[in-house]
């Protein structure tokens, strides 16, 4: 097996290792590597390719950060073929939540989110996506 060298901040491998410990796994690389596959397996399902999705990308920010809204804005601007909406919030004492409404074909909204993952100072990055077509059919079923 390849070992390979990460960098990550002190606090998130404090917390990657408090995982390890607490769920049994036998160290950090077991949690890594479960994770790195869960990731790239998140856009592979094969039923969802050509097909229209909808979906919500929700990010978690310290507003303290000012940089992270301004390269969520510009993603958004970036990306408004594919932004239906979004919605900004402020919560706790210091935390901005941005809120995406997306709908497009897959790659397009895997492009999307990796682009919002790799900014940098996010705290949380996550989403739902569902085909428009589940919805269609459900429509049609109740006329």
């Amino acid at each position: 097996m390849t070992v390979v060298s990460i960098s990550m901040p002190d606090d998130l491998l404090e917390r990657l290792d408090g995982f390890a410990d607490e769920h049994g796994y036998t160290g950090r690389s077991e949690v890594v590597r479960e994770a790195a596959r869960n990731l790239l397996g998140e856009f592979d399902d094969v039923n969802l390719e050509d097909e229209e999705l909808m979906g919500i990308v929700t990010v978690i920010f310290d507003y303290e950060t000012t940089s992270v809204e301004e390269q969520m804005m510009h993603l958004r601007h970036e990306h408004e073929d594919l932004v239906a909406s979004n919605f900004h919030s402020h919560v706790g004492d210091h935390y901005c939540v941005e809120l995406f409404v997306v709908e497009g074909e897959l790659d397009d909204i895997s492009s999307f989110v990796g682009k919002i993952r790799a900014t940098n100072d996010t705290l949380s990055v996550d989403y739902s996506i569902l085909p428009i077509s589940e919805f269609t059919h459900t429509l049609e079923a109740a006329e």
